[in-house]
């Protein structure tokens, strides 16, 4: 199984990046090799719109079975559960920290958007 977290950096030591749309990249992590690859996220940075929606069908595109990430937009909701990724918002500290709460059923599963549009 591989999941997706919003990384402020490539490594799994990096800190979870807070946005999903806007995040700097993306960690994803195969639960059952431990091995891993960074995404960056540039071309979502600074457009003015879509970039929830960008962002999540590239992490669609990982095959992966989850996202974790501090907050998520309805529109990258919408895609992402309509691909049938469960979503993981809320969350806090190192790429690392996540990966074992995750293993460990620590994260509690959003059920819906947590934030607004255009969140910055």
């Amino acid at each position: 199984m591989k999941i997706a977290i919003s990384s402020t950096g490539d490594e799994i030591e990096s800190l979870a990046d807070q946005r999903f749309g806007r995040a700097k990249g993306f960690i994803i992590y195969d639960l059952e090799t431990g091995d891993y690859k960074y995404n960056d996220n540039l071309q979502n940075l600074e457009s003015s719109q879509g970039a929830g929606i960008q962002a999540a069908q590239n992490v669609v595109n990982e095959n992966v079975e989850a996202v974790i990430t501090g907050h998520c937009g309805p529109k990258a909701f919408k895609v992402l559960s309509a691909a049938g990724v469960k979503i993981y918002t809320g969350a806090e500290g190192t790429i690392n920290e996540l990966i074992e709460k995750f293993k460990n059923n620590e994260l509690r599963q959003a059920e819906n958007a947590d934030v607004e549009g255009h969140w910055v």
